[in-house]
């Protein structure tokens, strides 16, 4: 399947978008983080014709490559990428109905936020607690994009990939996916698959999947299952990550960040145990436990605005790391290593990065 049209949007978050044609080769510039060296080349790919023929051109050669969307997720090393780097731009959306569901393909390059907002545009349910996540579409698979109690693999039907192992162009079901949390096959072989266009299947109806955040919930006035209108969903989730900094703004330093830095660790019975009474706990099935990253790093002393240089953490929130302007990657990363050394010396928690790190590492 071909996708037909582009997305319309209407504005509704602020977002970036190319500084420069394609040929630029500063990475910082394809960043939400906005650091990164300098790259070989750097090639737009406006369709998947395009985006492979650049993959297998480099692939012959072998040389390095590197596959681009939003740059919201990402952490590039200051000496920047010896290869090639793929921008992945390509547009479209189609839409098919039955049985009281639409099922919608998207293409890799669609800006992810546009496609919920043109979701719940459309009455279709599914993703709308997902609103305002930077990045593209073709990254939300390969991440298993959440928030507010949605992931994306709640309603992903099949991923169009090409892979790169065998020269070809393959479709993965749901279920071939290896979804976890924060996680996925694609996540866990980098270097093999390419994702060309995600397949949906939303529940076509006014009103929200069951509302199971209590933030929001509580933000709507509703119950732990209930429903809501879509529309209300989306501006109360917006509303929500503007407060903590999460949607993109060029004038807030807060927002130069890749969203949450640390994955919220997952610990067994024993360890939980350890935990303070007053640490956040929540089951996470195998007879395993889910506590918060945020609480345990303000905990460990690392408030909301603590610095170190031009790096620091967010004034709104304590799981996004940023630059305060003109930071540099090895700033950012000094930070997530001291933050991460206190959070284990304190607790005996090791922070797992949420972030793909690109020619660096912690």
């Amino acid at each position: 399947m071909r996708l037909l049209q582009s997305v319309p949007y209407h504005g509704a978050v602020t977002l970036p978008s190319d500084p420069y044609p394609g040929t630029h080769r500063d990475l910082s510039a394809y960043t939400t983080l906005r650091v990164g060296g300098l790259a070989d080349r750097v090639v737009t790919a406006h369709s998947d014709e395009e985006i492979i023929s650049a993959i297998s051109e480099a692939d012959e050669a072998d040389e390095p490559l590197l596959i681009l969307g939003g740059g919201s997720n990402v952490v590039i090393s200051d000496q920047g990428w010896p290869g090639t780097v793929v921008l992945v731009r390509t547009s479209g959306i189609q839409k098919t109905d039955s049985c009281g569901a639409g099922t919608v393909s998207v293409a890799a390059g669609e800006n992810w936020d546009r496609v919920v907002e043109w979701a719940v545009g459309e009455q279709l349910a599914g993703v709308e607690a997902l609103s305002g996540i930077p990045g593209n579409v073709g990254a939300t698979p390969i991440q298993n994009v959440g928030a507010y109690g949605q992931e994306v693999s709640d309603s992903l039907q099949r991923v169009r990939v090409y892979d790169r192992r065998r020269r070809e162009e393959q479709v993965l079901d749901g279920a071939e996916c290896g979804f976890g949390y924060r996680d996925s096959r694609f996540k866990q072989d980098p270097d093999r698959f390419v994702v060309l266009e995600v397949e949906f299947r939303w529940e076509n109806s006014s009103e929200s999947k069951p509302i199971r955040y209590g933030e929001l919930a509580r933000m709507l006035r509703v119950g732990v299952e209930d429903r809501a209108a879509l529309t209300d969903v989306r501006a109360a989730v917006l509303h929500l990550r503007r407060g903590k900094g999460m949607v993109l703004d060029p004038a807030d330093h807060d927002t130069w960040s890749v969203g949450s830095f640390f994955i919220n660790p997952v610990v067994d019975r024993e360890k939980a145990d350890e935990l303070p009474a007053e640490a956040p706990i929540f089951p996470a099935g195998d007879g395993r436990y889910k506590t918060s990253a945020a609480w345990l790093i303000q905990e460990s002393g690392f408030e909301p605005g603590y610095r170190l240089g031009t790096a620091g953490i967010s004034n709104k929130h304590s799981l996004a790391i940023t630059n305060r302007g003109g930071a540099t990657t090895e700033e950012i990363l000094d930070l997530a290593r001291q933050i991460r050394s206190g959070v284990a010396d304190r607790f005996g928690v090791e922070l797992r990065p949420e972030p793909v790190f690109v020619s660096c590492s912690l």
